[in-house]
């Protein structure tokens, strides 16, 4: 019977990062049973693994929410590169492996001496929100946005909120049912926010109602969505920083992102445990 596993990621802390089940020799599923299957994991992604089109790319990866199939997404990439890692099925090449998905091909690096994954964005394309979309946000979520929101495409689409604080972040009052009607209206994956700590680290949170998440645990796409926001709209000088995400929903995950200092480029990384493995039928 083919196999299947359930892979933690953002962290080496079991229970702690985010989930993603990963069904391996996938080719023989049709969209439709793809589909079931991950509305019935229900988690925030579910992956299959497939022949990849490209000779270039070491394996094919199709990613799932409950409610639809998105071109990419960041936690699920690295989770099933450590799954097949783990169990012997690809073998890096000068130190990496080549994801090929709906989203083209994703380079993603493996550090063996720390057990790192780390993959480098495809794209980022992104678009101003309008005053009055910021608005209708700000009541949504129970606290004042500073800055300019924009709409940034990663595979997702995350509409960027940046806040005062890590604790207005982590305090915000979330009227869901809001978000998932703005989400429709605007076209969005969903919504992204973030506010930095004493420390430096950033704290962020995914709020996606529309597909089936209403909080993500720790997100690869919205991670390196902040990455561009940063550089490229705030124009700050960075060369790494570092997330938090998950608390307000009992998890504890650690995401690092680095931007190529040549050409702008993003880069998410973390580690990744495998939680449970086994089989799965149809």
């Amino acid at each position: 019977m083919p196999q299947f596993k359930q892979v933690d990621v953002f962290t080496d802390v079991k229970y702690k990062g985010n989930p993603v089940a990963v069904i391996f020799d996938a080719d023989g599923l049709t969209t439709d049973q793809m589909q079931d299957i991950a509305r019935w994991t229900n988690l925030s992604e579910t992956t299959f693994v497939v022949k990849p089109q490209s000779s270039d790319a070491d394996y094919g990866l199709r990613i799932f929410t409950p409610g639809e199939e998105l071109p990419f997404a960041g936690h699920p990439t690295l989770g099933s590169a450590f799954a097949l890692l783990e169990d012997g099925l690809i073998a890096p090449k000068n130190g990496k492996v080549i994801q090929d998905c709906k989203a083209g091909l994703v380079e993603i690096s493996i550090d063996e001496s720390s057990s790192l994954l780390e993959f480098k964005l495809p794209y980022a394309k992104s678009r101003p929100i309008s005053e009055e979309t910021k608005n209708q946000v700000q009541e949504s979520l129970g606290k004042t946005v500073v800055g300019q929101p924009v709409l940034i495409e990663t595979g997702p689409k995350w509409a960027v909120f940046e806040f005062m604080s890590a604790d207005d972040v982590l305090n915000l009052n979330i009227d869901l049912a809001k978000i998932t009607e703005l989400s429709k209206e605007n076209d969005w994956t969903g919504i992204e926010v973030f506010g930095k700590h004493e420390s430096g680290k950033y704290e962020l949170r995914n709020i996606a109602p529309i597909v089936g998440v209403a909080e993500d645990p720790a997100c690869g796409s919205g991670s390196g969505a902040l990455g561009a926001y940063l550089s490229a709209h705030k124009k700050e000088v960075i060369d790494s920083f570092e997330i938090t995400q998950g608390r307000p929903i009992g998890r504890d995950a650690k995401i690092r992102v680095r931007i190529g200092k040549d050409d702008g480029s993003v880069f998410v990384g973390g580690n990744a445990v495998t939680c449970f493995s086994g089989t799965y039928s149809i």
